[in-house]
């Protein structure tokens, strides 16, 4: 642990785990999520949407019979299954939502939900869901205050109702998930939405590093120190609640490096959360469970995205398209495409993180790479950290674009042919 700052909690001790679980088959052969979009149909309109989504069904949304075939589809790619994770949009504005989730559940897949909190989202309906086999339902909170919270989501009472659903998730069996969107206005709301939802009877925390695509780029996010202090935090706070990051790869590295003597410093940002914290909870409380070591998985790489009428994509907020799965298989685009590929061969990433020693199970975020140079293999702008032999081999060099002052052609084919493979390791199952 760093102690540069008197704020630092104590290190931990006792029987340590891997740092970082890996998958326990190969990425290339299979996803271990799946994110589906149900539909993009929602009655909210959230400031930080990636969907933008619409008030109506798309027409070309996939049906309940296509939708089966894609579960079918998924399940054939045998054991481990992926995780199937259903979305929005809001997926309880389909009225056939249970008939998929049943489906799924027939086929052994794990099915999970992330829904909206509208009028939709009753204790009835999640009698249903849980009837039907679902066994995970994630909820978005982005502060610990209600003013904030709503304004996010674009309605007032977003909140309460929050909280108040959070208590019938619980009481009708599913594993509760909160996630919550990290921007300049939300950050230093963190330590007191930590203990909030670990009062709402969470199993995971997921903290969302805000990605400038759809109604989200009107928003701040951090920049590559502040993010660093972020992850930092989080590290030293998950031994009081299980913690996961979305589009922040670099919580990987960071677990990795906390407890060495190559831990990078931390800023400011670390401090001011971390003197929050503890006037909130104790050190002990800091050590109340073990930490849950970080997955490592990416964009195309464990992970991957299926819009609401079929696009696949590596996630939701990179936009490269793979194939559509009402013409093409889906274990075939996502074994097959070139852009799947070359996302798992992070020794052929450009700048910095193709040289960084945790590439294998961190790889930065794909997304945000994207995102800010246009550049689908560019180094991570969000990472503050700069590998040695980066800094050896490339002085003066840019270490997010490389040598180059601008964003470097994507040659996806060349990507996908000429890099070693990604390692493939094991571990248990992050159900």
């Amino acid at each position: 642990m760093n102690h540069s700052s008197s704020a630092a909690v104590t290190p931990r001790t006792g029987t340590r785990r891997s740092p970082v679980r890996e998958l326990r088959h190969d990425p290339d052969d299979r996803p271990f999520i799946v994110i589906w979009e149900v539909t993009r149909a929602c009655q909210l309109a959230c400031a930080h949407c990636r969907a933008d989504a619409q008030q109506r069904f798309h027409p070309d949304q996939l049906t309940v019979g296509q939708g089966k075939a894609l579960l079918d589809d998924i399940a054939q790619f045998g054991k481990p299954t992926p995780i199937v994770i259903l979305t929005g949009g809001d997926p309880f504005e389909r009225t056939d939502l249970e008939e998929l989730v049943a489906h799924g559940n027939r086929l052994g897949l794990s099915m999970a939900l992330s829904p909206s909190v509208t009028a939709n989202f009753t204790a009835q309906r999640l009698a249903s869901l849980r009837a039907a086999g679902g066994k995970a339902i994630s909820l978005s909170l982005d502060a610990a205050h209600a003013e904030l919270h709503d304004a996010f989501r674009g309605f007032s009472g977003t909140y309460d109702a929050t909280l108040a659903a959070a208590r019938v998730v619980n009481e009708a069996g599913f594993r509760l998930q909160i996630n919550s969107t990290i921007t300049r206005r939300t950050v230093t709301e963190l330590p007191d939405l930590m203990v909030q939802v670990k009062q709402m009877g969470a199993h995971l925390w997921s903290l969302f590093f805000l990605v400038p695509t759809g109604r989200g780029q009107a928003l701040q996010a951090l920049d590559a120190q502040e993010n660093e202090d972020v992850l930092q935090w989080a590290h030293d706070v998950s031994g009081y609640i299980a913690i996961k990051t979305t589009e922040a790869q670099a919580y990987r590295r960071v677990a990795m490096q906390r407890d060495t003597d190559d831990a990078p410093p931390h800023g400011a940002l670390y401090d001011q959360l971390m003197a929050r914290t503890l006037e909130l909870v104790t050190p002990a409380d800091l050590e109340n469970r073990r930490p849950r070591p970080p997955l490592a998985t990416n964009s195309g790489r464990g992970f991957v995205f299926i819009d609401h009428v079929g696009d696949v994509y590596p996630s939701g907020f990179l936009p490269h398209h793979c194939g559509n799965v009402k013409s093409e298989s889906f274990r075939g685009i996502y074994r097959n495409s070139p852009v799947m590929l070359s996302l798992r061969r992070p020794d052929a990433f450009h700048g910095k993180c193709g040289v960084c020693p945790f590439n294998q199970v961190c790889g930065g975020s794909r997304s945000h790479a994207y995102a800010v140079t246009g550049d689908l293999l560019a180094s991570d702008p969000t990472c503050a950290y700069v590998p040695p032999r980066w800094l050896a081999e490339h002085d003066g060099d840019d270490p997010i674009t490389g040598a180059r002052s601008r964003p470097i052609p994507l040659d996806l084919e060349a990507a996908a042919s000429t890099a070693p493979a990604a390692t493939n390791v094991r571990a248990a199952a992050d159900h």
